[in-house]
């Protein structure tokens, strides 16, 4: 435990190299819905921030491995304080800034947070504000800070922050990694085309190790092939498993470029689209009906759909090359397929699949229960339940259960459905 290195490594070894490679891509749109300006980073200056961030975090004296929230959209300064966290010695828990006060204080509470790094300005929404009345119901919170514009009273300016201190960039990525954190909720969305709401209940948090989470990133660029200075372009919040393997930990283990457009944007998407760079984009499955009547997939390397179990995968376009199907369970394992080979529908209704090919390197391991659960084990999903800071040993005999089962028609899984 704590003696694995995390993404500040690859960040490190990426800037050792090629410190002018662009790390990090803002939306070009980002001023407007945030008041702060879109910054392309190279690996270079991004070091540099997160050593100056990580010197900051570690001057407010918490204990080593202590849990930090980042309760912010997906713009550059999100990843740099996910890192940053990781570097002060520090346990990144990411919370859906889309949360509601309630649900946000349920998630605090669970993971034990004794701090949080949020935002002054998303839209018409105030998370900072949010968080200080977070902070006002959960005595032990004892750090709120936030990027500006409109920090509050009392809240730390993390942009003074970078200003205040130097950091050891040399330093970045050399300690152990504490792991991180992210939140799993119980209830089950309905299975239908376009944006589900947010599942109901208590949200769970759900510990892994640096690892596991490389793994997982590993597992989703077996099927997205980005090659070393390409692009991934992704519409996902960087809050859950999914939206970290798929874009922060893939693009520092692949060595390229992450741009995020948390707030939907037609006409600067379809600008970024049109840049002469090779991308990659990730997106959620409910979007695929409306990219396939535009030139958007002819634009691309590859077009990732994510799923989010329950889902239907009877409506997808079968047998496109270059696109990527990715289905989440929960926090608990993400399984990856192109779908003119490896299609997650095959492997779903023959699990046996996930563990062939020498190019998956056994990270993920997939089984059907005799009552139809799906299991899974591998390094690719290495998590533990936590239970008011306390790990529970859930899964003794390495394999992880869902709450899902699949559906299958010929030999095909045509949905994935939650237990009754």
């Amino acid at each position: 435990m704590g003696s694995t290195m995390g993404l500040g490594a690859l960040l490190a070894a990426i800037a050792d190299r090629h410190p002018a490679r662009i790390a990090l891509v803002d939306q070009a749109s980002k001023p407007a819905w945030c008041g702060r300006p879109a910054i392309a980073w190279t690996y270079a200056a991004a070091r540099e921030i997160v050593a100056r961030l990580a010197e900051g975090l570690q001057q407010w004296r918490l204990p080593p491995r202590s849990p930090i929230g980042l309760c912010m959209a997906g713009m550059a300064e999100a990843h740099l304080a996910f890192l940053a966290i990781e570097q002060a010695g520090h346990v990144p828990c990411p919370l859906p800034v889309t949360w509601d006060e309630d649900r946000l204080l349920q998630a605090v509470e669970a993971a034990q947070v004794l701090a949080i790094l949020t935002q002054g300005v998303l839209g018409a929404e105030r998370p900072a504000e949010t968080i200080c009345r977070v902070a006002m119901r959960y005595f032990p919170l004892r750090f709120v800070a936030a990027f500006g514009p409109h920090v509050p009273d009392g809240v730390i300016s993390l942009d003074q922050v970078v200003l205040d201190h130097r950091g050891d960039a040399a330093a970045l990525g050399t300690g152990p990694a504490a792991g991180l954190v992210t939140f799993a909720l119980p209830g089950v969305s309905p299975a239908r085309p376009g944006p589900q709401p947010e599942p109901e209940g208590t949200p769970v948090p759900v510990r892994r190790e640096a690892e596991a989470l490389t793994a997982a990133a590993a597992g989703c660029l077996v099927p997205l092939r980005v090659e070393p200075g390409e692009r991934i372009l992704s519409l996902l919040p960087p809050s859950d498993l999914k939206g970290l393997a798929t874009g922060l930990a893939a693009a520092l283990l692949a060595g390229a470029t992450l741009e995020c457009h948390p707030v939907f944007d037609a006409g600067a998407l379809s600008a970024a689209l049109d840049q002469p760079v090779p991308t990659h984009l990730v997106a959620p499955a409910w979007m695929e009906a409306g990219f396939s009547r535009t030139t958007v997939p002819g634009r691309l390397r590859t077009l990732a759909y994510v799923h989010r179990a329950p889902c239907r995968l009877s409506t997808r376009l079968p047998g496109r090359s270059g696109v990527v199907d990715i289905v989440a369970f929960d926090e608990v394992a993400l399984l990856c397929g192109r779908r003119d080979a490896q299609d997650v529908g095959l492997v779903l209704a023959a699990p046996e699949r996930a563990a062939l090919g020498t190019d998956r390197g056994g990270l993920i391991q997939l089984r059907r229960d005799p009552d139809g659960r799906l299991s899974f084990r591998g390094p690719a999903c290495t998590a533990v339940m936590l239970r008011r800071g306390i790990t529970g040993d859930e899964n003794p005999d390495g394999w992880m259960a869902s709450r899902f089962q699949a559906s299958l028609f010929a030999g095909v899984a045509t949905a994935v459905s939650a237990m009754p």
